[in-house]
């Protein structure tokens, strides 16, 4: 076997862990793949014989890529903007069968990486969310952090503890019992199917957010409050006539169709057994490349 050869299996090794990372630095699956794709252009024209591990180089490379990438975003002013009231761009979702997850989509979406985190993961700076993305999520030490964005190891250790700072407060810890959230799920579709408003006030915490993202063509819109939130349910639910409990980043979710075409992706937060956000993916174009089907 030639020296590519050996090197191209020591990378697909390393894959599952490198989409890992570019996910939780992009939000987007398709730039996750490009970032990483990236990384093994520049390992292949690389000499890394002198490279003792190379898991850890490639992670610090990725994380790179990733960073120009964010950089762009910035410098074009396509940022996401989840914390304001205006529209929002939600992160791609990592939709599964309930009971069929593969092993690198365990890798994905591991360390309860929900969508709502996700969400706050955005409104970091790209340098802060390199820092707190590499060293909390991936181990990475500082000193390797570093040099990829140009700083100090204790200006890096700064930036880390300002995104973690936010973060803790932004998205406070969830229910993490699976069949206690799937029961809720299930509480939830079934008082919206039947239209049941007070079953839905149940449900609801009153102080509940609820974010759609329709993309370009259709206004992205942001609801507060459980009465709110419930007739929008029951309006919703009428055109979608039929609606699949998934595992979206690992979490009890809902997928909705029409007509055999997705109509949305739901993400629940739930707190104390009561829903307190819902992230809603209604973009049609972002939902095609998901490949759904009933």
């Amino acid at each position: 076997m030639s020296d590519i050869s050996l090197l191209a299996d020591r990378f697909e090794a390393e894959r599952p862990g490198l989409r890992a990372v570019a996910y939780r630095m992009l939000g987007s699956l398709a730039e996750a793949e490009d970032a990483v794709q990236e990384a093994w252009f520049k390992l292949s024209r690389t000499d890394v014989s002198e490279v003792r591990n190379l898991g850890a180089w490639l992670t610090t490379v990725v994380g790179r890529i990733c960073l120009d990438m964010l950089r762009s975003r910035t410098s074009r002013r396509e940022d996401p903007l989840p914390e304001q009231d205006g529209p929002v761009r939600l992160p791609d979702p990592v939709v599964t069968a309930p009971a069929r997850v593969d092993p690198e989509q365990e890798i994905l979406i591991a360390d309860s990486v929900g969508i709502a985190l996700m969400i706050v993961l955005a409104t970091l700076s790209p340098a802060e969310r390199l820092a707190f993305v590499l060293h909390d999520m991936f181990d990475v030490p500082f000193d390797d952090i570093a040099p990829v964005l140009g700083r100090t190891t204790v200006a890096t250790r700064q930036l880390a503890s300002r995104a973690r700072r936010r973060v803790q407060g932004a998205a406070p810890a969830a229910d993490t019992d699976l069949a206690r959230k799937r029961d809720v799920v299930n509480a939830f579709l079934t008082a919206s199917r039947g239209g049941d408003f007070e079953a839905l006030l149940a449900v609801l915490d009153p102080e509940v957010v609820a974010r759609s993202d329709g993309g370009t063509l259709v206004p992205s819109i942001l609801r507060r409050g459980a009465a709110d939130v419930a007739s929008q349910a029951i309006t919703f639910a009428r055109f979608a006539a039929d609606a699949r409990l998934v595992l979206v980043n690992g979490t009890p979710g809902v997928v909705s169709f029409a007509e055999g075409r997705p109509l949305s992706v739901m993400s629940f937060t739930i707190r104390d057994g009561r829903i307190t956000g819902l992230d809603i993916l209604t973009d049609p174009d972002r939902l095609t490349t998901l490949g759904l089907t009933p």
